[in-house]
């Protein structure tokens, strides 16, 4: 590996640009020194020959970091444009819902694959190579810059302090008088003073250079805790339907835990109250007041392989109400909704001519029963069965397991058509196969109440305050202190003043002021303004 040997003889990594131990720049120019990486050589502008180079070039490069970070805040507003899958409440399927709800740009944006845009590889590898990119980055401009300062001595080059942004020389009578009064002030101000024959470097808030790198730190924390809440149990957040009076599994639990709604109740505002009646009339019609679920929970002590059926131990029993959820093992259950469905339905075979009677059918919509004996020959008979009745080209079919719409074919069976006759029966729809002396008549429809809970699950969150947390430190850091460095130095005869600081100039420089008011010692002139003036003047 090359070296860059200073005439102080410090080896320098190849590429520095200002010697580590004494100051000394390398370049011929009389420019003001870039402080901004103290001169140190960085791994990305000095090598480029292997792949190895080549990847750490382009992933510490700032311009790669900003349309990375771009890109997510694409992919991101791509993932608000219509709702992701895991918010749909209604109960159609995603591959349908899309396109019904929005036209071909749903159909679009379904078959594309942005419904679960936030869960897709492509949004989860951009999030992974932006992690990346700042650790790269940060790695690349803190261990030089580290080093540099870890390695600075209290005397350096007289090129390096000419080439400081504040800078002065002055003649007094006594200099050690002089440099040792400036340092009690500096003492003062609460910088920490080194002293190396006669010279002296007065520094403070080091630890401010550091804040973009705490920054990057926390970034990179909350990135690894988000892209975390993709790997199963992790993070659950689940909008779920359980009826009145059934178990479910609960998500994220790996089927270890079930639920029953064993009761759902709601409370409306009385509409005679004179406290509420001015504003229910104006929504025309009821509205709650409060519902819950009175909830048991149970844990499956047989086995967890998904099908298989379930042993049940109990294990305690809860009140789901809103804004006060059911917890249990870091899983919390919330109250976000409710509902009704259709339970069953009551039909009654009739002939059509005549109007008698035979029978009531009574149609389970869980599971209905195949075959309907009413005696005396009369039976009906269920041929299918469509949950969400739609009427396609094909026939009919249906649109989800849920009984939305419910839609039956029967057969009638009677003495006089032992085989059977075809009917076509839901809700507004009587569609018969032939001429029918049969019917069937629809009495009733049963509903039942349908509970909605939102299950939330999340080891992450803790990640996620963390990773907040050390970024505000950074951003404090950054923010509220800067770098202060100050150089006294006897040069033949003269005491030179150069200081610099990473941001704060006019400030810093009205401290120095104040430091050397009781000295002959001439304040130090900002170059950066005297070179701007004198490019003018040109």
């Amino acid at each position: 590996m090359k070296i860059v040997q200073c005439e102080c003889g410090h080896n320098n990594p190849y590429g520095t640009q200002v010697c580590e131990i004494c100051g000394n720049p390398f370049d011929e120019n009389e420019q003001l020194l870039n402080m901004r990486y103290e001169g140190a050589a960085r791994r990305s502008q000095t090598y480029n020959t292997t792949i190895v180079d080549k990847i750490w070039n382009f992933f510490s490069s700032v311009k790669v970091g900003i349309w990375l970070i771009v890109l997510v805040l694409l992919g991101s507003v791509l993932g608000t444009v219509l709702p992701q899958q895991q918010y749909i409440l209604s109960n159609a399927p995603p591959e349908t819902f899309y396109e019904e709800q929005y036209g071909w740009f749903g159909w679009l944006y379904y078959t594309l694959g942005f419904h679960e845009l936030f869960k897709s590889w492509w949004f989860l590898l951009l999030l992974a190579l932006l992690g990346l990119s700042l650790i790269v980055a940060s790695l690349d401009r803190i261990i030089p810059l580290y080093r540099s300062l870890k390695k600075q001595r209290v005397t350096r080059n007289t090129s390096f302090l000419k080439r400081q942004r504040l800078f002065s020389a002055s003649e007094v009578e006594h200099p050690e008088e002089s440099i040792q009064s400036v340092k009690k002030q500096l003492e003062q101000k609460r910088y920490k003073v080194k002293e190396e024959n006669g010279n002296v470097l007065a520094e403070k808030n080091r630890f401010s250079r550091w804040g973009p790198y705490v920054n990057h730190t926390g970034l990179v924390i909350v990135l690894f805790a988000a892209m975390l809440r993709f790997i199963p149990g992790m993070y659950v957040n689940e909008t779920v339907s359980i009826r009145e009076g059934e178990y479910m599994a609960i998500p994220g639990t790996n089927y270890e835990y079930y639920l029953e709604n064993e009761e759902f109740s709601i409370e409306y505002y009385d509409p005679t109250d004179e406290k509420y009646e001015a504003a229910l009339e104006r929504i025309n019609g009821l509205q709650a007041k409060t519902y819950q679920t009175d909830a048991n929970l149970y844990r499956n002590i047989g086995s967890t392989i998904p099908g298989a059926q379930p042993e049940l131990e109990f294990v305690k029993s809860g009140k789901i109400i809103v804004n006060e959820p059911f917890t249990f093992d870091s899983i919390s259950l919330y109250q976000t909704g409710y509902g009704t469905e259709f339970y069953k339905m009551m039909f009654q075979l009739a002939n059509k001519e005549t109007g008698e009677q035979f029978g009531t059918v009574e149609v389970n919509l869980d599971n209905p029963q195949e075959v309907h004996d009413l005696g005396n020959g009369y039976k009906v008979k269920v041929l299918d069965y469509f949950p969400d009745f739609e009427m396609k080209e094909d026939g009919p079919a249906t649109k989800s397991k849920f009984p939305n719409n419910p839609g039956i074919a029967f057969s009638m069976i009677s003495p006089e058509h032992p085989e059977g006759e075809i009917s076509f029966v839901a809700i507004r729809t009587n569609v018969e196969l032939g001429d029918n002396d049969y019917k069937m008549e629809f009495i009733s429809m049963l509903n039942r109440d349908v509970t909605q809970l939102t299950v939330k699950k999340d080891h992450t969150l803790w990640l996620i305050a963390l990773g907040g947390f050390i970024f505000m430190i950074g951003l404090t850091q950054g923010m509220y202190w800067n770098h202060r460095r100050v150089w006294l130095q006897q040069v033949d005869g003269e005491v030179w003043i150069a200081a610099h600081t990473n941001r704060g100039w006019d400030g810093f420089q009205q401290e120095i002021t104040q430091c050397i008011q009781d000295t002959k010692l001439s304040e130090p002139v900002d170059q950066d303004v005297t070179v701007k003036k004198s490019k003018e003047s040109e």
